[in-house]
């Protein structure tokens, strides 16, 4: 069962702020998931041959050739913001 400072800690991570109400919801819809996962575990799969996937995976991506690089001076030209030759983008990930 997931308890209230589990959800805490998941919400952190996902960097969601969850109300009190929304704690619970989501407390009680991870529960109800992994109580599925509990009533597969009860399943009897003796005998019962692994299957990675349905079907056969096959490749449809085209062969993978190199070409001509695109030039610094036309990606820079493009990009919205730049400095010292590079594209300057925001930061993504904030360092605590």
């Amino acid at each position: 069962m997931i308890d209230a400072a589990q959800i805490d800690h998941l919400a952190r991570l996902a960097r969601l702020h969850l109300t009190p109400e929304e704690r619970d919801t989501m407390a009680g819809d991870l529960n109800n998931v992994l109580g599925y996962f509990r009533q597969l575990e009860a399943v009897d799969t003796t005998g019962v041959q692994e299957m990675q996937r349905p079907v056969d995976l096959v490749n449809v991506l085209r062969d993978d050739v190199p070409g001509e690089a695109f030039p610094q001076a036309t990606a820079l030209a493009l990009a919205p913001e730049t400095q010292d030759g590079f594209i300057r983008v925001p930061r993504t990930v904030e360092v605590e």
